[in-house]
């Protein structure tokens, strides 16, 4: 009786004794390292431009043979060369192409740099960069209105003000605001737009170069809808001597832009074809300005071609394109 009395008495302590025993543990163990604060995640890299999206997908599309490196200002661009079939080719014609079309985008750049080497042309085909002026700009946010603090550091109570007080307020200074920010967006319109025609001169500055190492006797700008105004921009303020014929398909002005199509058209001093839609109403009214802006002109090298859309059947609508080009170029074609 006596010995089970001392077992039941040592397990007991046993027990009583292992809580302190885990602890003693665990005071002798070393303190696990205090994480470091969260560091500041790593800078995510520039996204790419839509456009060096699109150069991309064509260097997995297009033979290897037609893809060129050029370099404009420091900085890369891909740009489709196809010579033309022919053992006496006519020249080279440049497409630039317009805002958010590819060096190969299906409908007028496609067809056309495709369809001018089977007629005696070579094609250099670009891949235009983005438009900084046409991208949305940040917002600036007016910052929240401090209310006054009582002394005890609670918020104190609204005056006995009419409840359209702050509206008519903000109303008032309103026109100062909107001033001051349209004033803002012209200087940021302006530069911008400055910047984006260095960048594209830059690019057709190498592509007349690429032309002439390819010993194209003539060189012709074709322009594809905003592609058609720099084409325009860049001879009127350039003058290049390396090109002689101006083609226009579809033009358009961009948006925030210096000068447009209706100030360029009459100062170009190379003969310039003008291609628009007769059924698409705004080119057409368009079109008819700069056709009356050049007849003021005294020796005007300008002239208008008509084209007729193909609903469903694009195919025959880019054959006549190319046909109304081609006749243009070389009559004799006709």
């Amino acid at each position: 009786m006596f010995t089970l009395y001392r077992t039941t008495l040592a397990m007991f302590c046993l027990a009583s004794a292992l809580p302190f025993a885990a602890q003693a543990d665990d005071a002798e163990k070393p303190e696990a390292p205090v994480e470091a604060a969260a560091s500041a995640p790593a800078p995510r890299p520039p996204l790419l431009e839509r456009s060096q999206d699109d150069a991309l997908a064509l260097e997995r599309q297009v033979p290897k043979a037609e893809q060129q490196t050029l370099q404009a200002n420091g900085e890369n661009f891909l740009a489709l060369w196809k010579p033309a079939n022919d053992s006496d080719p006519q020249g080279a014609v440049i497409i630039v192409p317009g805002a958010g079309e590819s060096a190969d985008w299906p409908t007028t750049v496609g067809p056309l740099r495709r369809g001018f080497p089977d007629v005696g042309w070579g094609t250099l085909s670009l891949s235009m960069p983005d438009l900084l002026a046409e991208r949305p700009q940040a917002r600036v946010e007016a910052k929240p209105a401090v209310e006054p603090k009582k002394e005890d550091g609670e918020s104190a109570p609204a005056k006995d003000t009419p409840a359209d007080a702050n509206a008519n307020v903000a109303q008032a200074t309103a026109p100062e605001a909107d001033t001051a920010e349209s004033t803002d967006a012209v200087e940021a319109d302006e530069h911008t737009s400055e910047e984006d025609a260095e960048r594209i001169f830059a690019r057709l500055d190498a592509a007349v170069a690429y032309a002439q190492q390819q010993k194209a006797r003539s060189i012709v700008l074709l322009g594809s809808g905003s592609g058609a105004y720099w084409a325009a921009r860049y001879l009127s303020e350039k003058q290049p001597p390396q090109v002689q014929k101006l083609v226009m398909v579809a033009a358009q002005t961009p948006a925030r832009v210096e000068h447009d199509l209706l100030s360029l058209t009459p100062t170009l001093k190379v003969p310039t074809a003008d291609l628009y839609y007769a059924t698409r109403t705004a080119d057409r009214l368009a079109a008819q300005q700069r056709l009356q802006a050049s007849k003021r002109q005294k020796s005007s090298l300008y002239r208008q071609l008509s084209l007729m859309a193909v609903p469903g059947n694009k195919s025959a609508e880019q054959e006549q394109l190319l046909r109304r080009v081609r006749g243009w170029l070389t009559p004799k074609a006709e």
